[in-house]
């Protein structure tokens, strides 16, 4: 799987964040959860987050934060959220899709 990101608002900052397949992982990686490209939240600052998809509908979630949004094909959903402490936290796909 992967998600794209933009950091709409600020400079026009795009890219693409991709699953490590299971051959390429370190062995400090978590399988299913490690991407080749972090995207990287300010702390202590609303974030808002907008979420669509482009062929099935997809749950993006960070379990960690509480955050669980679905993106669906033509329409553009949003969440807010807080991080109010440091650290990495995992992203992912929570249901299956379709």
């Amino acid at each position: 799987w992967y998600w794209s990101y933009e950091y709409s608002d600020f400079a026009n900052i795009e890219f693409d964040s991709y699953m490590i397949p299971t051959n390429e992982l370190s062995i400090d990686s978590f399988r299913l959860l490690d991407v080749d490209n972090r995207v990287v939240l300010p702390m202590n600052s609303q974030i808002r987050i907008l979420v669509t998809a482009a062929d099935v509908i997809h749950s993006w979630t960070i379990p960690a934060l509480g955050v669980k949004v679905d993106g669906t094909p033509g329409r553009l959903n949003q969440t807010n959220f807080l991080i109010n402490r440091p650290g990495l936290f995992y992203g992912q796909c929570s249901e299956i899709c379709g």
